[in-house]
């Protein structure tokens, strides 16, 4: 794996790697093509995990705070690659999803190769747009159905 560029912050790093892989978890197959297509030629992919389809336990809070409870368990699929010159990679997606997950592996990869990681992003913008307007039309769906309550006073001595 490449060392990082002088400029980005192992803080900044570590953000920046966070939102590629909630784009690469979302991605339809043919996003990660796509991408892929664009990042081509792509380096030799030697499978350390080949994609395995499990279950994982999801977990809640009431109010978004509260205690921890256990909601139940849902089927993830999960894969790590390692690239020609040694990046590695990982995927891992809700459902059962072994080309969808191995693909999102390879992305994650070249996006650890330093020289590539601007391109990698670049490649996924498309995929941040369109999840953003599906953010903004759930937003705006939802305040439609919006009730503001308040409280008349009753003008009673």
């Amino acid at each position: 794996m490449n060392a990082m560029p002088d400029h980005a912050s192992p803080p900044d790093a570590a953000r920046r790697r966070k939102a590629v892989m909630g784009l690469l978890a979302r991605a339809r197959r043919a996003e990660l093509d796509a991408a892929l297509a664009r990042l081509a030629p792509v380096p030799a992919v030697e499978d350390l995990r080949t994609p395995e389809i499990g279950l994982v336990m999801v977990r809640g809070r009431i109010g978004g705070d509260g205690a921890p409870f256990n909601l139940g368990e849902a089927t993830a699929t999960r894969a790590a690659v390692r690239l020609e010159g040694g990046a590695t990679g990982f995927g891992y997606r809700l459902g059962r999803a072994p080309e969808e997950t191995r693909a999102a592996a390879i992305l994650d990869a070249l996006w650890h190769d330093t020289a590539r990681r601007d391109a990698v992003e670049a490649a996924l913008a498309p995929l941040a747009g369109r999840l953003a307007l599906e953010a903004a039309e759930r937003g705006a769906r939802t305040a439609a159905t919006k009730v503001d309550f308040f409280t008349l006073a009753r003008g009673e001595d």
